[in-house]
């Protein structure tokens, strides 16, 4: 069986590529390591025993429904999905004792004789198979080893394999590869001819088979890095992005209509091309999740990286007659949470919408503290099947912004000259005012009352 510390390795020497053109790899590895974890493997005998790939299976579906997460279900006060609890002191008996599986009281159970001891109970119409209490047994035997959820360990970096075959290696993860097949005695395959290699790695990089005058240009390329040289090529194609991006796209469920009820067309086009040109600029990870997750908080933020941040806005949304706003402002808020934790974390949290994870360790508080982040958008809950849901932002194109700049240009220069002083315009002015009529006070030359009332002029008058 394959060592989990050569996976282990291989992945360390992908995400210790800072490159985000390398980040692909490891992105389609993560799903890969959904299924395949990183937990350490024991050996006893010469056979191979991993945690996660074969014990916590067994605990999950066989004990984990009165021995786990749910505070409700939980029987003896014992947990199997944590490790304090499975190795804690239990009247002097521990559930597992490593290296000694007739002293653990979990072996004891699932091997009892009696039904009314056994585990699981027969009620529960769950049973372990005679493998599955072997896999135990020898697990215990080994030193019972246990490794928390994989995303939660950190990758470190090992040393290369001994192989036998020293040649037939070019590069690090040649050896893991070989040492596989040496393990398994399987002979490495032979260097596949040009035609062929140039067909894969074109596939690969973009989607697409090679033209033939690419095909030409590597078969006459007989220079030691050619390999090298047809790679470069090929990143710099603009369908390199495309090929990439497909993937990271099918994680954000990306798509150019709404999703439900009418499913009518949705204008979010610019983030796809975001991600495309993240792929072909080689734009670092961490830079790209940042600018996904919260570009338009950043600092003056740049049109593209708000335009970054339209993965979260690629949930389905509805317009349907009868739905509720504040229904879907939930369902919303739990579809952003639920995917930003598979997609970065490589957690099914969105299991703990309802009630705690059943297998893994998140609780259903934790889900809605988690939730919170993506709670306070500002945004209709019903799309209007519009193709333009608000908020939304202009995206021109670079000739529009190019137009766009000259006449933001040409305003500011008129605005400019308005409130400036115009020498012509004044010089009139004066001449005008000059030609006007003479505005002259008169001053009363007598003035009487018939009442008798003393008058006085004024200056003012």
């Amino acid at each position: 069986m394959f060592k989990t510390d050569r996976l282990r390795a291989i992945v360390v020497r992908l995400l210790k590529i800072s490159s985000f053109s390398r980040c692909a790899v490891s992105f389609g590895l993560g799903v890969f390591l959904m299924l395949i974890s990183l937990s350490g493997w024991v050996e006893n005998g010469g056979v191979t025993v991993s945690f996660d790939d074969e014990i916590r299976p067994i605990l999950s579906d066989k004990c984990y429904a009165c021995h786990g997460p749910d505070k409700k279900k939980l029987k003896a006060n014992l947990r199997l999905d944590v490790k304090e609890s499975a190795f804690a002191q239990r009247n002097g008996s521990p559930a597992i004792v490593p290296g000694k599986p007739l002293e653990s009281t979990l072996y004891q159970r699932i091997t009892a004789e009696d039904p009314k001891d056994r585990m699981p109970p027969a009620h529960s119409e769950r049973s372990l198979s005679q493998q599955e209490i072997d896999l135990l047994k020898r697990w215990i035997e080994s030193g019972a080893e246990w490794q928390e959820h994989w995303s939660f360990v950190s990758p470190k970096r090992l040393p290369l394999p001994t192989v036998k075959n020293q040649s037939w290696g070019r590069n690090g993860i040649d050896h893991f590869i070989l040492a596989r097949l040496e393990d398994e005695g399987i002979p490495a395959s032979s260097a596949a001819d040009k035609r062929t290699l140039i067909r894969r790695l074109t596939f690969d990089l973009t989607g697409l088979p090679p033209t033939p005058s690419e095909i030409r240009q590597f078969l006459e390329d007989q220079s030691s890095d050619a390999y090298q040289k047809l790679i470069d090529r090929l990143l710099a194609k603009p369908q390199y992005g495309e090929q990439m991006g497909r993937f990271w796209l099918d994680a954000a469920r990306y798509g150019d209509t709404h999703g439900l009820h009418l499913d009518n067309y949705r204008e979010i086009w610019p983030y796809r091309d975001w991600v495309i040109q993240a792929f072909n600029q080689n734009m670092p990870f961490d830079q790209f999740t940042i600018e996904q997750l919260a570009g338009d908080l950043l600092p003056e933020p740049t049109l593209n990286q708000r335009i970054a941040t339209g993965f979260n806005r690629c949930n389905v949304t509805t317009s349907e007659g009868g739905s509720i706003d504040e229904e879907y402002y939930v369902r919303y808020a739990i579809d952003r949470a639920s995917t930003t934790s598979t997609v970065w974390m490589g957690l099914t949290m969105g299991c703990a919408v309802c009630h705690n994870h059943k297998f893994d360790p998140i609780t259903q508080k934790e889900f809605y503290q988690f939730y919170a982040y993506f709670n306070n958008i500002t945004e209709r809950a019903m799309d209007g099947n519009a193709k333009l849901v608000p908020p939304v932002v202009k995206v021109p194109s670079e000739e529009q912004s190019t137009q766009l700049q000259v006449s933001e240009d040409q305003i500011a220069a008129l605005k400019s000259r308005l409130s400036s002083p115009i020498p012509e315009v004044d010089t009139a002015q004066t001449a005008w005012e000059t030609a006007l009529p003479q505005w002259k006070a008169l001053v009363p030359s007598a003035f009487t009352a018939e009442a008798g009332t003393t008058l006085e002029l004024l200056e003012d008058n």
